[in-house]
């Protein structure tokens, strides 16, 4: 289980490891064009049901912490999903990645 850090905030966002390597680079490609946009996930079964949604901003200090050593092998249709909802009025929703990764 992954963990990303934003900002002060008290709780950090647990985020499975290979789903957080694909978010990161939604992330990060946006935040470096200056972007700033939501993301939202559903909380995990450990957590109370509901979800949450945070406001990333470039001067917001973010960190990625992954619990494997190997960096995940990305799939180009999941970024590309990510990267769709992103960009619409909706924020970035860590959707699931697809069932067939060359489509």
């Amino acid at each position: 289980m992954g963990t990303l850090y934003y900002g002060d905030v008290a709780t950090p966002i647990e985020i499975e490891d290979r789903a957080l390597a694909h978010v990161k680079v939604v992330i990060a490609t946006k935040l470096r064009r200056g972007e700033s946009f939501t993301l939202s996930w559903t909380h995990g079964p450990d957590q109370e049901v509901g979800r949450s949604t945070v406001w990333l901003h470039p001067s917001i200090p973010l960190r990625f912490v992954f619990d494997e050593p190997e960096p995940a092998l990305l799939s180009r249709s999941w970024i590309e999903a990510l990267a769709t909802s992103a960009n619409s009025s909706g924020g970035l929703l860590i959707v699931p990645e697809p069932e067939h990764p060359g489509s």
